[in-house]
């Protein structure tokens, strides 16, 4: 499921830097990548979905074995 959920994201992530790129100066585009890519990547919230999901799969594990 988060493979699905990232490239979904992936997808939506192209087509706003596609439209970024088209209306915004080179230089300003460049910045406004780094950023976005930071913000949506996987220093950002790819990171921070991985780590969701993760802990929901421990929390299940844990409920399943009768541990909570």
């Amino acid at each position: 499921m988060l493979d699905t959920i990232k490239k979904l994201i992936d997808a939506r992530k192209n087509k706003t830097l596609l439209l970024a790129q088209t209306a915004l100066p080179e230089h300003q585009y460049s910045a406004f990548r780094k950023l976005f890519l930071d913000e949506f990547g996987k220093s950002g919230l790819e990171s921070d979905l991985e780590r969701l999901f993760n802990e929901k799969s421990a929390h299940t594990r844990k409920t399943r074995h009768g541990q909570e």
